[in-house]
C-alpha cells in the first residue's frame, strides 16, 4: 500500500497549522476591545472621564444602565459612529449583554481611529453582581 506524503505526516501538518493560525491570532485580536473588570471601569469613569458606551437593545437599556452612558445599539453603530467622534482621544468603555455585540462595536470603533476601547468584562450583568450603580429611566 502506497502512503502519500500529507497521510504520513498529517500530525505535522495540523501543527503547523495551529502554530500559524496563534502567529496570525494578535493581528486578528488588535482590532477589537480588551476586556476590563469593573473596578478598572471605574477607574476610567471617574479618573480619565471615560466614554460608556451602551450597545443593549432599547428595552435592554431601559431596564437598568450605567449613569451618564451613551446609548446606540450595536445594529445602529455603523450608521452613527460619528456622533462618538468627539470622544475618540478619551477611553470608551462598552457595555452589553454577553455575546458578539460588545466585539462587533469595539472593532467598529478602533477601525475609525478610537486607541482606548475598552469591553466591560461579562457585561452589564458584571455591573450589576458588582452592585455599581444604574439608572432605570432613559434619558
Amino acid at each position: 500500500m502506497e502512503s502519500t506524503f500529507l497521510v504520513d505526516n498529517v500530525f505535522f501538518i495540523i501543527a503547523a497549522m495551529l502554530s500559524g493560525g496563534m502567529l496570525l491570532w494578535p493581528l486578528i485580536a488588535r482590532n477589537s476591545a480588551r476586556e476590563i473588570d469593573a473596578q478598572r471601569a471605574v477607574r476610567l469613569i471617574n479618573y480619565e472621564d471615560a466614554l460608556v458606551l451602551d450597545v443593549r437593545d432599547d428595552s435592554e437599556y431601559a431596564s437598568g444602565h450605567l449613569p451618564d452612558a451613551k446609548h446606540i445599539p450595536v445594529e445602529s453603530i455603523k450608521d452613527r459612529w460619528s456622533e462618538l467622534e468627539k470622544f475618540k482621544d478619551k477611553p470608551v468603555v462598552i457595555i452589553f449583554t454577553p455575546g458578539l455585540r460588545a466585539g462587533q462595536a469595539g472593532t467598529l470603533l478602533r477601525k475609525n481611529g478610537f486607541a482606548r476601547v475598552f469591553n466591560l468584562s461579562g457585561g452589564i450583568e458584571t455591573w450589576q453582581r458588582e452592585n455599581l450603580p444604574l439608572v432605570k429611566k432613559s434619558k
